[in-house]
């Protein structure tokens, strides 16, 4: 069937069907996006998709409401926002669209649902508070999105549809950005993989290029490695390992008497030609070639064990 019309709610807009309107827009360019609370546009229709209005969930239907009781749940029982149903139902055809490959499809859909999907359906329905943020509160992504709304005074016949209109591609960028960097990570892991192994048991792992690789060093169980190496545009970097994604805490870090030294001081300190800088924080270090940075790396094994 052809669709004609993306239907959701005029005024204010939030962050759930503004995210929703990006899955859609981008299945059914030809289709006209219209905000509206007139019943004869939010009753199901041949030829349209109603989304975050019309108080009901009816995937065979093609609408997609929260707001009535009882409101759609997960599986676990997590209340869903229209993002979420549009998701549910859009989201594999979304990927297709961004041609994800078939073998990440799922993974990547799931991983969407929980990392970015799950929080903006929690916010949405007040079963997540703002205030979890800390001092970023102000900073989250529905936050941010909602921001675009027009200010209070600024009245006219079309204010929040343009508003909504000028939105939209600001909040593409992000959903685009974050299927991009889940797909990356996936083409990463295998290429980390593949580094794990021709590490073996030596504790410097030596990747192609700069890479996502904490996760998959992660899956591959790789306790003993404690620092990456990988060439860049003109150097080498030699980076620490963090221990988990919720701390900046290292498995090892670079040896103090490198730390915040350039050129011939850290040459000195290190006893390297070829050392280049080593942030103060001791997480990074740069050299001139792979011979240098992997000596580096040598010099950092010995002092962390």
């Amino acid at each position: 069937m052809t669709m004609t019309h993306l239907v959701t709610h005029s005024g204010g807009f939030h962050a759930d069907e503004l995210l929703s309107a990006v899955i859609l827009t981008r299945l059914y360019p030809e289709a006209a996006l219209v905000r509206s609370r007139d019943a004869a546009w939010i009753t199901p229709g041949e030829g349209r998709i109603i989304f975050d209005v019309g108080r009901d969930y009816d995937a065979a239907a093609r609408i997609f409401d929260h707001h009535q009781r009882p409101n759609p749940l997960r599986e676990d029982g997590r209340p869903y926002s229209s993002f979420g149903l549009i998701w549910r139902h859009y989201g594999r055809d979304y990927l297709h669209a961004l041609n994800v490959p078939e073998s990440d499809l799922e993974d990547i859909h799931e991983a969407f649902d929980q990392g970015f999907v799950l929080p903006i359906d929690l916010m949405d329905n007040g079963a997540l508070e703002p205030s979890v943020a800390g001092p970023l509160a102000g900073m989250t992504l529905p936050v941010l999105l909602e921001s675009l709304k027009p200010a209070f005074d600024a009245r006219g016949d079309t204010a929040d549809d343009d508003a909504f209109a000028a939105a939209l591609p600001v909040a593409r960028a992000f959903i685009e950005a974050a299927i991009a960097k889940r797909a990356a990570k996936r083409r990463a892991e295998a290429m980390v993989t593949a580094a794990i192994a021709a590490a073996g048991d030596g504790q410097v792992l030596e990747l192609p290029m700069g890479m996502p690789f904490r996760s998959a060093v992660e899956k591959a169980g790789a306790d003993h490695l404690l620092f990456v190496i990988h060439p860049r545009q003109d150097d080498w970097t030699l980076t620490t390992i963090r221990k988990s994604g919720d701390t900046f805490e290292s498995r090892a870090d670079l040896p103090e008497s490198w730390a915040g030294l350039t050129d011939a001081a850290l040459e000195e300190a290190s006893g390297v030609a070829g050392a280049k800088f080593c942030h103060n924080a001791r997480f990074i270090a740069v050299a001139q070639s792979r011979d240098a940075i992997r000596a580096m790396a040598d010099l950092a094994v010995a002092a962390a064990t």
